[in-house]
C-alpha cells in the first residue's frame, strides 16, 4: 500500500508546489500594480497641488484617512468637502484596490519567506489569524460567500480580509479577486450613498467623521498594543 500510495503523493506535493509558485509570482505581480498605483496617486495629487490646490488637499486627506481608517473614513470626507457621487466612488474604489495590492502581495510573500522582515511577519499573521475565523464559514459558499462578506459595510468585513480568505481557501486568483473587486465596489456604493443622504437631508456628517476618527484612533492604541507585546510563531 504505501508503495502504491507515494507516487500519489509525490504528484500531489508537486502540484502543491507549481500552485505556490504561481501565487508567489502572482504576488509579485500584484505587488508591482499596487507600486504603480501608488505612483500615479502621488502624481495626482501633486498635478492637483499646482492646478487645484484645495482639491490636492482633500485627494491627500482621503488617501491618508482610506488608508489608515478605511472605506467610511474616506468616504465621509469626500462627501464632506463637497466631492461629487461618482468621483467619491471611483476615487475610493481606486484606493481600495491599492490597498488590497500592496497587503494581499505583502501577506503572501511573507508566509513564503520572500520577505522576512519582523513587522511585516507580524503584521502578516495577525491577518491570517483574522482571516481564518471567518474561513469556514465563507468555504460553504465559495464565491457568492466571499463576494457578501466584503460587500457588507463592516470594518471587519473589508477587502483585505477578503483576499486572505481567498487565499486560504485556494480560490484562483480571477476568482478570489473578482468576488473582492465587486464586493468591495458594492460596499462602496452603499457608503457613498449613506454618507450623501446624511449631508443632504440630516447635516450630521461632521458628527459621523468625529466618531469615526474615534473609534480609528481607539482601535490604533490596541492594535499597536497587541502588535508590540506579539512574537512571531
Amino acid at each position: 500500500m504505501r508503495r502504491t500510495n507515494c507516487p500519489k503523493i509525490k504528484k500531489m506535493t508537486r502540484i502543491k508546489k507549481r500552485k505556490d509558485k504561481s501565487y508567489q509570482k502572482g504576488a509579485g505581480y500584484i505587488l508591482a500594480v499596487g507600486i504603480g498605483m501608488s505612483l500615479l496617486s502621488l502624481a495626482l495629487i501633486g498635478y492637483s497641488a499646482m492646478v487645484e490646490p484645495a482639491m490636492s488637499r482633500v485627494l491627500a486627506l482621503v488617501f491618508a484617512a482610506h488608508t489608515f481608517g478605511g472605506r467610511a473614513a474616506g468616504i465621509s470626507l469626500c462627501t464632506l468637502n463637497g466631492v461629487s457621487v461618482f468621483w467619491t466612488i471611483l476615487y475610493n474604489f481606486y484606493l481600495e484596490v491599492l490597498i488590497v495590492c500592496f497587503t494581499y502581495s505583502l501577506f503572501v510573500l511573507s508566509i513564503s519567506n520572500h520577505i522576512k522582515l519582523r513587522g511585516v511577519k507580524l503584521f502578516a499573521l495577525r491577518l491570517e489569524r483574522k482571516a481564518r475565523k471567518y474561513k469556514e464559514k465563507i468555504s460553504k459558499y465559495g464565491w457568492i460567500g466571499l463576494f457578501l462578506f466584503v460587500m457588507t459595510p463592516l470594518p471587519v468585513t473589508g477587502p483585505v480580509i477578503g483576499s486572505i480568505i481567498g487565499y486560504l481557501l485556494k480560490m484562483k486568483f480571477v476568482k478570489n479577486f473578482s468576488a473582492i473587486l465587486l464586493g468591495t465596489l458594492a460596499a462602496i456604493v452603499v457608503w457613498t450613498l449613506f454618507f450623501d443622504f446624511l449631508e443632504q437631508h440630516l447635516h450630521v456628517i461632521r458628527y459621523v467623521i468625529a466618531g469615526i476618527i474615534v473609534i480609528i484612533l481607539l482601535s490604533y492604541i490596541n492594535t499597536i498594543r497587541n502588535w508590540l507585546s506579539e512574537k512571531i510563531s
